[in-house]
């Protein structure tokens, strides 16, 4: 790859990443042919695009995003390859937590979703765990309305309840 090539690269990195704040950096050395053309295809199928970047080059992306990316440079060790995440960023931690039952690889080096970096290999279920935006404001909105319901029950339980007295008391009369 011509230096051209690389700082074109770069470029076109930075900006996707910039534009989209949620990626994966996975490790798939040890994979044959075989199973490296399975796992893309079935990354392709979710709609998650794979891409292998030199870490020298990834380093240098990350050091022109915004953001703490020190836990990230660390992991930035052997054969990389950038996942970018659609709009379920569970998406790519799903399939290779299904990968992994029937393979050992592919091992998770390092994510950033939504601001917040994660590394090391054992972040799959903390990733699974994660609510999305739209979970969390959904809960939020929840509790929000959960004491204005609670109250309005309560009136129209009550109301129910004199009417029901009065009804009562008018026909024993």
């Amino acid at each position: 790859m011509t230096k051209t090539q690389k700082y074109e690269l770069v470029e076109s990195l930075t900006q996707r990443l910039s534009e989209n704040n949620r990626f994966f950096i996975i490790d798939l050395g040890g994979f044959n042919v075989a199973k490296t053309n399975d796992f893309r295809r079935k990354c392709f199928e979710a709609g998650v695009q794979v891409q292998m970047v030199k870490n020298t080059l990834i380093r240098k992306v990350l050091d022109r995003l915004d953001g703490d990316f020190s836990s990230i440079h660390a992991s930035l060790k052997e054969n990389s390859c950038l996942m970018f995440l659609n709009e379920d960023f569970k998406a790519p931690a799903k399939l290779i937590k299904e990968f992994r039952e029937s393979n050992e690889l592919p091992r998770i080096k390092a994510a950033y979703i939504e601001n917040t970096a994660f590394a090391g290999t054992d972040i799959v279920d903390e990733i699974l765990a994660l609510k999305s935006k739209n979970e969390v404001i959904g809960e939020v909105v929840g509790m929000l309305q959960s004491p204005m319901q609670n109250v309005l029950g309560a009136l129209s339980g009550a109301g129910q309840k004199i009417a029901g007295i009065l009804k009562t008391l008018s026909e024993r009369e």
